[in-house]
């Protein structure tokens, strides 16, 4: 039964597809490859959702960035498996900033660019939007120093399906194929015990050779292998280069590893050593979701999650340079509302980002980095002064110094703050930016819309308490008009999904 349903479910999506002109796009993230409905072995952090905040009360807002991709990905394969996925599963962010936009980039003697938007909440015809947008240095991936990677495979016997080991060999095939002179591979391999299976090789064919050999049993011990990672990586350390362990693995951590708290200690004091952690999450059935997301925020990297093999095209051949190539660490933003505009608001997703007021100006803190050419979006959702609505009150210990204290600055919503560091620094870069009255529009651009169709879309998944009147309809009506180029099909992509998770939901 559950096969015919989801055989009527992509039917109903092709033919949503073939209703629209726009909507060209061959779907074959799925060919070749055989999946299961979401288990019940699969572990997700519980998400509490930000709530409202009265800027009387607190007008300072600040979070952690976050560039990972893997809850768009995983939340599209449960939906193609044919069910809605876990609400813990959606990050709303994650899924915004699964996508590119097009807002200004830095100059040549910046690193990352602050840009902003202001226009009515589709979902809430009382309430405001406010999009923030960071947009990092574009680098060549061709002119960066050498890579020293690391790739800690799981072979364990619950990676033996297609979607795991088989479809891993060909994700990393895909960033082999990047490789350069200058380039080095390593291959670390745990399952009951840790092996090393190359070292510092810049052969493509011994590289692919030794991964394409590799077989999947035995018990899972990833402690073990993340040890022997760090110590080829630091062996083999590039200055100035990209050193990084990417780990890949269907997140089963059911043996070799008794406390999660002390693993994320090691990896974060290992991040100091200038070698970067990132997480490949595959398959189904075992995905801890929650460990994956927490392990890569500790190791300054990146948490993917790869359901085919066009996914793994996206990430190691379309956006490498971001995917690989850190140009900004600890990246921190604040915002200062200003009451005179601003009774209320709310940061819609980063919900396990938020950081403590003094947490943006304290340099050890650790926060979300961001690579080559990424764009970092987020969105307040705004109640203004005029409004009618109430929302509860807080204790908070507002800050002594404010922008906006009395009859200051007027015309300006809000305050923009953002602190990095540089990939190798220790001291943190301010840029700041205001949001102006006159910056309000009805017709916000391409972006803007499209972002928050997709922000509509997670608040709808969510089930949220703040959706409002968002539904279906609205975001396939409105997204399919700032589809744009749309070079590899991502966005013609979610327009599909939204159409098989509105017939899910009938």
């Amino acid at each position: 039964m559950k096969k015919i349903l989801t055989v009527v479910m992509v039917a109903s999506l092709f033919l949503l597809a073939s209703c629209s002109g726009s909507m060209d796009y061959d779907n074959g993230y799925y060919e070749n490859y055989s999946y299961e409905p979401s288990a019940e072995g699969e572990t997700y952090e519980e998400i509490v959702e930000n709530e409202y905040i009265n800027t009387a009360d607190m007008p300072v807002s600040t979070f952690s960035t976050d560039v990972d991709t893997a809850s768009y990905a995983n939340v599209r394969r449960m939906i193609n498996n044919g069910s809605l996925p876990n609400v813990d599963a959606v990050r709303i962010e994650e899924m915004i900033n699964y996508f590119d936009y097009d807002i200004e980039g830095p100059s040549d003697d910046e690193v990352i660019k602050v840009s902003t938007e202001l226009s009515d909440t589709p979902w809430h015809e009382n309430h405001q939007l406010m999009m923030v947008g960071l947009k990092s240095q574009d680098i060549i991936f061709e002119e960066t120093e050498g890579m020293n990677l690391v790739f800690l495979i799981d072979v364990s016997g619950s990676m033996s399906s297609t979607d795991k080991l088989p479809l891993l060999k060909e994700a990393f095939g895909v960033l082999i194929d990047q490789l350069r002179p200058s380039d080095s591979i390593s291959i670390v391999v745990y399952a009951g015990a840790a092996g090393v299976v190359l070292e510092g090789a810049d052969d493509e064919d011994e590289i692919r050779d030794a991964l394409n050999h590799l077989t999947a049993g035995g018990s899972t011990a990833g402690s073990e292998g993340i040890e022997l990672a760090y110590e080829i990586a630091e062996r083999h350390f590039i200055e100035g280069g990209n050193n990084r362990i990417i780990m890949a693995t269907d997140g089963d951590f059911n043996a070799g590893i008794s406390d999660v708290d002390t693993l994320e200690e090691f990896i974060a004091e290992k991040r100091d050593t200038g070698v970067f952690f990132s997480i490949l999450g595959f398959g189904t059935g075992n995905i801890n979701d929650e460990i994956m997301e927490k392990l890569t925020n500790s190791g300054n990297g990146i948490y993917f999650y790869i359901d085919s093999l066009k996914e793994a095209e996206k990430v190691f051949e379309h956006e490498l340079s971001g995917s690989i190539i850190t140009v900004a660490k600890d990246v921190k933003l604040q915002i200062e509302f200003n009451s005179e505009f601003v009774k209320a608001y709310r940061l819609i997703g980063y919900d396990n980002r938020m950081l403590n007021y003094e947490d943006f100006e304290d340099d050890d803190k650790d926060a979300g980095d961001v690579g080559s050419g990424h764009t970092v979006i987020a969105f307040y959702e705004l109640i203004l002064n005029d409004s009618s609505e109430e929302v509860d009150s807080q204790e908070f210990d507002i800050p002594d110094e404010l922008r906006y204290d009395g009859e200051n600055y007027l015309d300006e919503y809000a305050n923009v703050s953002i602190r990095y560091k540089t990939p190798d620094g220790d001291v943190s870069v301010l840029i700041e930016h205001q949001v102006l009255a006159s910056d309000y529009t009805d017709s916000p651009s391409e972006s803007f819309v499209f972002a928050s169709n997709v922000v509509e879309f997670g608040l709808i998944l969510r089930d949220s308490a703040y959706k409002g009147q968002a539904n279906y309809n609205h975001v396939l009506e409105s997204a399919e008009d700032v589809l744009g180029e749309d070079e590899f099909g991502y966005r013609a992509e979610f327009l599909m999904l939204v159409g098989l998770a509105k017939e899910l939901a009938a």
